[in-house]
């Protein structure tokens, strides 16, 4: 940890002196690339200063102790040292944390599709109720969510929704809800009240911003047709659809949500940037991800991580292990408990790297 602790120390200092240059603070743009590089360093810099003075407080305490003779002041020095290792020890744990490498995407809003799965009519009704607890979990942290696209099923729910979900951590709070949700009830359209199970797919990709994915518009074939179900009039009777089709990998996007064309374009292209840097983030971090698989899991669509047992009130996070008795509170948005013990898991996973 020593060489870490240095490393840290050294870019500390490094930032301090070019953050002092005449010549960067007269390059306004190289200065705050420099300044929220130095505000981003600055609170686990003082850590490890702390951590380091707090060693040296018990060297210094050690030596004491071997030159003192007198039975009190012995006492004495070996608690101080007792309670100066203590406090070491949590505070090399905060350190550790802290220098776990950061998602560069942890800050950033998402787009999450959500889609029915295995189940018939039922599996669509899960999916709008997985997407009304994500929407009230949002509105519970003051963010904004935007229904980008969307295909409802005639018995209620959705077959696929899109929604843009804006915030600053979103995505750090939400990324691990990708994956299939297992949903175990009597449906409303059961009649021989049987327990039925079904399923729904979550993606959470983060939003991505123009210059992150460049399009040439040459790869985009775009095809414009009319709306279909549920939106007025004015939906059902234009030609207000869109459908883009990225040629080079095959990926197709449709949004016809709004009445105006240039809406559901300008939709369905946020959409198509957030899948290809999600697919191009995937392959860069695919040979990393063969070698060690987290145990929250890999983010995949096709892992199941979550059962909703309506009969006895249940909710399991597969990957953590994680049995709640609390499912009414759970679908009504109330998912904090879940999301921070996948945080922690996520965490304690990456500290066996860092250690």
């Amino acid at each position: 940890m020593k060489a870490k602790f240095d490393d840290v120390l050294s870019r500390f200092e490094d930032l301090n002196e070019k953050l002092s240059d005449p010549k960067i603070i007269n390059n306004q743009e190289k200065y705050r690339e420099l300044a929220k590089a130095h505000a981003d360093i600055s609170p686990l810099a003082n850590k490890v200063k702390k951590f380091l003075e707090m060693d040296r407080s018990i060297v210094d305490a050690k030596e004491m102790l071997k030159a003192e003779d007198d039975g009190d002041m012995t006492d004495y020095l070996r608690d101080e040292i007792k309670k100066l290792k203590s406090s070491r020890t949590k505070l090399e744990e905060e350190v550790k944390v802290m220098m776990l490498p950061r998602d560069p995407n942890d800050e950033k809003d998402i787009i999450m599709e959500i889609r029915a799965g295995a189940g018939g009519r039922e599996a669509s009704i899960f999916a709008g109720d997985l997407y009304r607890l994500y929407a009230k979990y949002a509105e519970g942290q003051k963010w904004k969510t935007d229904v980008m696209s969307s295909s409802p099923s005639e018995v209620g729910g959705f077959k696929e929704i899109i929604v843009e979900i804006k915030g600053k951590g979103a995505y750090s709070k939400l990324k691990f809800e990708s994956g299939v949700h297992r949903v175990q009830r009597i449906p409303v359209t059961e009649s021989g009240g049987r327990i039925h199970t079904s399923t729904a797919t979550v993606a959470v990709l983060p939003g991505v911003e123009d210059i992150e994915v460049e399009l040439n518009q040459n790869d985009l074939r775009v095809d414009i047709f009319r709306s279909s179900g549920p939106g007025g009039q004015s939906v059902n009777t234009t030609d207000s659809a869109v459908r883009i089709t990225h040629e080079p990998t095959g990926i197709v996007v449709s949004c016809q949500d709004e009445k105006s064309q240039l809406q559901n374009k300008e939709k369905a292209l946020r959409i198509l940037r957030a899948r290809l840097y999600t697919q191009l983030q995937d392959e860069q971090q695919s040979e990393v991800a063969s070698a060690r698989r987290l145990q929250i899991g890999t983010g995949d669509r096709s892992e199941r991580i979550r059962t909703y047992n309506y009969p006895q009130g249940r909710v399991t996070d597969h990957r953590i292990g994680l049995t709640l008795y609390n499912l009414d509170a759970i679908m009504q948005g109330d998912i904090n408990e879940i999301v921070e013990n996948l945080i922690t898991a996520d965490k304690a996973e990456k500290l066996k790297e860092v250690v």
